[in-house]
């Protein structure tokens, strides 16, 4: 695909989230497309008494001083100024005139006519339409009416919105394939796109030779186990009594969590439990390299987990160390390469043969999983069925027009 141009309403802010898929497709569409990535306008705030409320705020008001700016690799992104209460009928038609006017005229700036709007929330339901776009393509990566958080309570409004989008995109992506089974409208025009990862980037933990970054090296030097996870840290998401347990029975092992935190949690209090800021993502393979085993603690029992496709998985594997995760249907199929814990006992269990039994061949299968589930395989995916869809838009017009003469 060459020659385009794409407006994303992107479901995460490209400035502090660990890179998702729209990241990563739309770095590459910018190699010979126009790109305009909008950082997300928000489902709803927490309501006042929740931990994570003033983290999002700061988050979002970083990110609005930022405003406007291009990416190294072309893409220009844009943190409109609108209100979080999408669900409130009036602030929802200011909220609608502020997208409008702010991205019309960054439209018009760059000169982009008919864009292809790639849609990745559902708040940004009210702007099909607006950008005389030629092609609307809605990627649903979470299950939305699922987040007890993002969306402030209002989830019977999320789900309407997300229904909408489904009647109104040409083309609807899912993230996983549960997503999918469970899609109850447009099947015919929705299509599995699964995650992927940056193999060569990730590999490079176990192909080079890394010195183990600064943050890590106080942990590193017990000479314990590491347990590493990269990733958003949500206090609603990660599994806390799993890991209290663990680290009650297992008081060697070093559970390490890097990513953004957006509340505090208890097992912060545990001696062998550290966190470490979200680190740039060119950084992370040196901290995995230096991961004794790969984890994704997270409370399998709750929707949003459920649903999930994390990223993280895919290039944990690509590392090439071992992978203990909760129960999580996408990644069932994969229990050839992944250790699934079903239990705490379970888990303690699977990370000890990782520690003692693991080799280099299971090391090769694991890397050999994903070697070709890449975001350049990914993105050629994508681009195909979006100028097929471009084209056959053009055939039906030009058959309409054809039947009005």
């Amino acid at each position: 695909m060459k020659g385009r141009a794409i407006l994303c309403f992107g479901g995460e802010d490209w400035w502090y989230h660990h890179p998702h898929a729209n990241n990563h497709l739309m770095k590459r569409f910018a190699r010979d497309n126009q790109v305009v990535f909008v950082n997300s306008i928000s489902m709803g705030l927490p309501g006042l008494g929740s931990p994570e409320l003033f983290t999002k705020i700061r988050r979002k008001l970083h990110s609005y001083v930022k405003y406007l700016r291009r990416t190294p690799e072309g893409i220009w992104v844009v943190t409109p100024i609108v209100s979080p209460f999408f669900s409130n009928p009036a602030w929802r038609r200011i909220n609608h005139w502020l997208l409008v006017c702010q991205i019309r005229w960054l439209l018009r700036w760059l000169r982009i006519e008919k864009p292809i709007l790639w849609i990745a929330i559902p708040t940004a339901r009210d702007m099909v339409g607006q950008f005389n776009e030629s092609l609307v393509a809605y990627h649903v990566s979470d299950k939305y009416d699922a987040n007890p958080v993002d969306t402030g309570g209002h989830v019977a409004f999320i789900r309407q919105l997300h229904e909408e989008l489904i009647a109104a995109a040409d083309l609807v992506f899912y993230h996983g394939w549960k997503l999918l089974a469970d899609a109850r409208q447009g099947r015919e025009k929705s299509v599995l796109l699964e995650q992927a990862v940056d193999f060569e980037h990730f590999a490079a933990a176990r192909f080079r030779q890394w010195e183990c970054p600064l943050p890590l090296a106080p942990i590193k030097r017990l000479g314990k186990p590491i347990l590493g996870f990269f990733g958003a840290i949500e206090r609603w998401q990660i599994d806390q009594s799993l890991v209290e347990y663990v680290s009650r029975h297992r008081p060697d092992w070093q559970f390490v969590f890097i990513g953004n935190k957006t509340a505090p949690l208890r097992i912060e209090d545990l001696p062998n439990v550290h966190f470490i800021p979200a680190q740039p993502y060119a950084d992370l393979p040196a901290f995995a390299a230096h991961f004794d085993v790969c984890i994704v603690p997270k409370d399998a029992t709750h929707d949003i987990v459920k649903y999930t496709s994390a990223t993280k998985v895919r290039e944990y594997l690509a590392t090439g160390k071992p992978v203990v995760i909760v129960p999580i249907p996408e990644f069932e199929p994969m229990a050839d390469v992944i250790r699934i814990a079903r239990t705490p006992d379970d888990f303690i269990r699977h990370v000890e043969a990782c520690l003692t039994t693991d080799t280099p061949a299971e090391a090769d299968r694991r890397q050999m999983a994903v070697r070709d589930k890449t975001w350049d395989a990914r993105f050629t995916e994508v681009a195909t069925l979006l100028e097929q869809q471009l084209s056959q838009r053009r055939m039906n017009h030009r058959a309409h027009t054809d039947n009005v003469r």
